[in-house]
């Protein structure tokens, strides 16, 4: 796959004639894992995919400006978390839906999806998920799915280490509960 490093690619990015070629290759480093990312927080393949496309827009206008005070990676998820966070915020307000409201589509989305390929026990989970607080939700699926480190999530979400362990026991808890009363 791709062997340059992240600081190698903005090295890359920072040289004119090759700057395309590194966006490219970080595209392709990164795209699949904040898909999934998206995908979690949106459910649906097509808005994971416009809120991606998004994401690397924004990558793209502002990688020139990275500081690299944060790991590459963790800043590439923090853009695209806030673009999920962002395009949900816009479909409530669009359709001024509640949050409940919110939930209920995400969870017949999930039903309903093609490339949806679990069995009814990870469908079971995911509407679990589902019924967490967003940040609680977030935050499992971060910690839970992409196996990420505390400090990660705590770069990526600007939130201290204490309150994400907070939330991601209340979100197991949560999720422990709705499965044991179904």
């Amino acid at each position: 796959m791709n062997k340059q490093s992240d600081n190698e690619l903005l090295v890359m990015f920072r040289n004119n004639d090759t700057k395309h070629y590194a966006f490219n290759l970080l595209v392709r480093k990164y795209q699949e894992r904040l898909y999934w990312h998206v995908r979690k927080i949106v459910i649906s393949h097509d808005d994971a995919d416009d809120v991606i496309q998004n994401t690397f827009i924004k990558v793209w206008n502002a990688l020139e400006s990275f500081r690299e005070d944060s790991q590459l990676y963790t800043w590439l998820y923090r853009i695209a978390t806030n673009e999920a966070l962002t395009f949900l915020k816009k479909k409530r307000t669009k359709f001024l839906l509640p949050l409940v409201d919110v939930e209920q589509t995400l969870s017949r989305t999930l039903e309903s999806d093609p490339f949806f390929d679990g069995d009814e026990t990870q469908l079971k989970l995911q509407k679990a998920i589902l019924k967490l607080p967003e940040k609680q939700r977030i935050v499992f699926n971060m910690k839970y799915f992409e196996e990420m480190k505390y400090e990660e999530i705590s770069e990526i979400l600007g939130t201290s280490i204490g309150a994400l362990k907070a939330s991601y026991h209340h979100a197991v808890k949560k999720i422990e509960k709705f499965l044991e009363e179904d």
